[in-house]
């Protein structure tokens, strides 16, 4: 199937073309037409699946055509309007009911003030929010609206914490379609005032399950009660633990579910190895494998903040170029490293598993366990991040002694043993 059989209106099939992308993944192939009918979705898929694509086209598609109609509604008014002065003999009937229009025109100057700014622009009020738990991922479900939307005229904007509000409500205040957020940033821009959620019609929850790893499950209970009734509830998660099964039962109105890319086939391509070594002579290890893959991209996984700084001080400190991306980071910080790993600029990034989400690179060398995961499922979306859109990957895993236990269940979860190898 093409992206032209799924019925796409023009605009949105021109910059999708232009993108490079010919054939839908699975979440967009069944995703698409079912977010354009109208229904709820459940869609269960990891990340790099495509499935930012799977709810940003039908949304624009959705609001492009609504605001259409509305712009060929009001070219209809106003075509009624003009006949009512005047009747088939030339009479003007707006000289005999003049208090009449009079009114019409006090009422009609108001909502001209209500629905257009300063500059005669129409105001636009939001009528489609995507929530999501961390600031990269924010950005770049906002950089995909702006590749898919370019043709369209739609205004979105992405909101965030760790930086100062002012940009963001200066474009909130000029009016925008669509509205990618971070829970906290967005309900501290409601207290404030300078968001309303009463026109949304299409409410997008992504990446559940990591919501509710971060403790943010909270503060996306505190928007739903904000969000119209009558709407259409898109909910997307990697996992779904018990938590999460409860949430989608409360948001959700007879859903469509869509479940592609099973948690455990992710590493049918992956080339995984596992290397038994002891805590002290992992940093050997890692300097030996990234000298031999000096023009590699590599991410290495640790899973504390603090153990990402120091993993990437030992680099350096070796010679070998890399940054730590982690919460604790500024986001000028982060977006910089972020921007250098993709660019190649360095080929060494060492991050935790939350700032991890927010990296999307198509050609992703090698992932490295440094540290083992808390639990098996984190180790197939970390090793997830190489072998994207085809291409084969690789996967090095460091097991200590009190590691091992975990070994097991990954490869419960995975049903594939990883080859070990011996450190030298």
């Amino acid at each position: 199937m093409t992206f032209k059989e799924l019925n796409i209106a023009g605009p949105i099939l021109r910059a999708i073309d232009e993108k490079g992308y010919e054939k839908p993944t699975p979440i967009q192939e069944k995703g698409i037409p079912t977010a354009l009918s109208g229904r709820d979705m459940l869609g269960i898929a990891q990340t790099g699946t495509g499935k930012t694509a799977a709810f940003a086209v039908p949304i624009i598609e959705q609001i492009m055509k609504q605001r259409e109609q509305r712009r060929l509604n009001k070219l209809r008014s106003q075509s009624q309007t003009e006949e009512v002065y005047s009747n088939d003999n030339g009479v003007n009937l707006a000289h005999n009911s003049q208090s009449e229009i009079c009114g019409q025109q006090k009422l009609s100057r108001k909502e001209h003030h209500r629905r257009e700014d300063g500059k005669g622009r129409e105001h636009r009020e939001i009528m489609a929010l995507i929530l999501t738990p961390t600031r990269e991922l924010a950005l770049q479900i906002d950089e995909c609206f702006t590749d898919y939307g370019k043709y369209t005229g739609l205004k979105h904007t992405v909101i965030f914490g760790g930086v100062k509000q002012n940009s963001q409500v200066e474009k909130l205040r000029r009016g925008i379609d669509i509205l990618v957020a971070t829970p906290g940033r967005l309900l501290d821009l409601m207290g404030q005032g300078y968001i309303n959620l009463k026109n949304i019609k299409y409410f997008v929850l992504d990446e559940a399950d990591r919501m509710l790893d971060m403790g943010f499950i909270n503060d996306v209970r505190r928007v739903l009660p904000n969000l119209p009734k009558k709407r259409q509830t898109l909910f997307f998660s990697a996992t779904m633990p018990k938590d999460i099964v409860a949430l989608s039962n409360s948001i959700l109105t007879d859903p469509i579910r869509i479940e592609v890319t099973p948690v455990s086939s992710a590493v049918d391509i992956i080339d995984q190895k596992l290397y038994f070594v002891e805590k002290p002579q992992k940093k050997n290890l890692l300097i030996d494998v990234l000298r031999k893959e000096k023009n590699s991209s590599v991410l290495v996984f640790s899973r504390t903040k603090h153990g990402a700084d120091g993993i990437s001080r030992i680099l350096k400190r070796a010679g070998i170029r890399s940054e730590a991306l982690h919460g604790n980071k500024s986001q000028s910080q982060r977006q910089r490293a972020l921007s250098d790993f993709k660019e190649g600029r360095i080929k060494v990034m060492v991050a935790t598993d939350i700032a991890a989400r927010g990296i999307d690179i198509n050609k992703l060398d090698m992932v490295i366990n440094y540290d083992m995961p808390d639990v098996a499922e984190t180790y197939v979306h970390r090793i997830g991040r190489t072998g994207r859109a085809g291409e084969s990957g690789r996967a090095l895993t460091f097991c200590s002694q009190d590691e091992h236990s975990m070994i097991k269940s990954i490869q419960k979860l995975t049903g594939k043993k990883m080859e070990m190898v011996m450190a030298s």
